[in-house]
């Protein structure tokens, strides 16, 4: 364990050693495009003093760097004080003592990752000869943090996901290329992964049945239609459109939920949280028992039965809204400041199965797979549909063309009349906001309504 001493007049201070190690494997038709492993490691130190913080960082380790950075931190916190008195605030005492549990098994050896991409490819060009290519990626990522608070905090906080990615391409009615990817993820290494045949198989036989679909795809009619949300496509919904908005750096900026607490802003069908470790029992994919400011990590009800409840905090954010923190500060890389950031944001489940929510539309569309997303502080949002199917009558039509879902967040969630009892998470992605992080993101499917783009 880190041992920090401040000396002079500092309210406060944090110091982080921080190890990341990531692999990345990539083949294209049978050839090994990309292999690459790096490692990045080194400490930090924020100081917080007469209202100010001052951070520093260095990419090494050990007692002469520790000192190095918590004295220029402190010199950085001082000279931040000369422009104005400003009034320090109470951090709190939440201090997190423990190491926690690495349940991480060996990573697959060189040999072994590559024969199963080959055998992924093989599998792909002996059943689906029509394909025009097959991508397989792999990638684990490795997080180990040390970290030590002058009042009183301690521990080591691990993170480590493994996600294999398989994209295939086909060509359309008019030789355009048209392409498709599954992914899978898990908490730990690759060796966490299933990756057997027995379960890969029906999956890339479902993926190449969308894909055959998406080859005579019709254009979809622009404009507000019924959908219904695919369990993947409302956890990005969760983290994009109303997880961000309920940063509470972002809320303390003036973002849309700024003044909403205790108002309804969803169906009272909805309820989201953004978890700390566990859900159901059971260990989530990026488990936090302790921020990278020592505090522990608490879950937070942003929305309960529609009414919004609560914001994700860090120390200082929490201060200023007068609320406890929810232990949210978060930092990607040794050199970069702790932010509040999301952990494991979901939609919980309701009572509706999925079939039935399909059976209740008689003219919308089924959304299934998204390639990207973004959204503002304002919750309005626009995500990239890469599969869906016409709902016509109660049933799945045809497969539409790539297109684009959007609008305010608040808005959508309060037409939802239908939440699905299944569960759907992963942690395959990066949420960006001045720095990369880690995350996951969970939920069932919902109906609502809202506006697709057409042609």
């Amino acid at each position: 364990m880190i041992n920090l001493k401040v000396q002079g007049s500092a309210d406060y201070a944090e110091m982080r050693e921080h190890e990341l190690r990531q692999s990345r494997k990539v083949m294209v038709d049978g050839n090994l495009t990309a292999n690459m492993e790096t490692a990045e490691g080194g400490v930090s130190a924020r100081v917080y003093s007469g209202g100010y913080w001052g951070f520093a960082s260095t990419p090494s380790m050990g007692a002469k760097s520790r000192d190095q950075v918590l004295h220029q931190a402190t010199d950085n916190a001082k000279a931040m004080g000369r422009f104005g008195k400003r009034r320090a605030m109470d951090l709190g005492d939440s201090a997190y003592c423990g190491e926690q549990q690495n349940h991480r098994s060996p990573p697959l050896s060189q040999k072994d990752s590559i024969e199963f991409m080959s055998a992924i490819d093989a599998h792909c060009k002996r059943h689906y000869p029509g394909l025009k290519s097959t991508t397989v990626a792999l990638r684990e990522e490795s997080h180990r943090k040390s970290y030590s608070t002058t009042n009183g905090g301690s521990g080591l906080n691990t993170i480590d996901r493994a996600a294999c990615y398989i994209v295939m391409t086909g060509e359309d009615q008019d030789g355009k290329p048209v392409e498709l990817m599954e992914i899978l993820s898990a908490k730990g290494s690759l060796a966490d992964l299933d990756l057997s045949m027995a379960r890969l198989e029906p999956l890339l036989e479902t993926l190449h049945e969308h894909l055959q679909a998406k080859r005579y795809a019709v254009p979809v009619r622009g404009g507000e239609h019924s959908i219904v949300l695919s369990p993947e496509l409302a956890g990005m919904l969760a983290h994009e459109a109303m997880g961000h908005p309920c940063e509470a750096d972002l809320v303390l900026s003036g973002s849309a939920t700024s003044q909403l607490v205790g108002q309804q802003v969803a169906s009272d069908l909805i309820t989201m949280v953004d978890f700390a470790h566990s859900y159901n029992g059971s260990e989530l994919m990026i488990p936090v028992y302790a921020d990278d400011e020592g505090s522990e990590a608490v879950d937070a009800v942003l929305i309960e039965n529609g009414i919004l409840r609560n914001f994700m905090t860090s120390r200082e954010t929490a201060a200023r809204l007068g609320i406890p923190s929810t232990g949210n500060a978060r930092a990607y890389a040794f050199n970069d400041e702790p932010l509040v950031r999301m952990r494991n944001t979901a939609i919980l489940p309701g009572s509706s199965e999925l079939d039935d929510m399909i059976g209740g539309v008689e003219d919308g569309y089924y959304l299934m797979k998204t390639g990207n997303g973004q959204a503002d502080s304002t919750t309005e949002f626009m995500f990239g549909i890469d599969l869906a199917y016409e709902i016509k009558n109660g049933k799945l039509g045809r497969a539409i063309r790539d297109t684009t879902v959007s609008g305010t967040a608040i808005n959508m969630l309060k037409t939802v009349d239908a939440v699905s009892n299944d569960m759907f998470w992963s942690c395959s992605g990066y949420c960006g906001k001045k720095q990369p992080m880690v995350v996951s993101m969970g939920g069932p499917a919902i109906r609502a309504r809202a506006h697709l783009g057409g042609e």
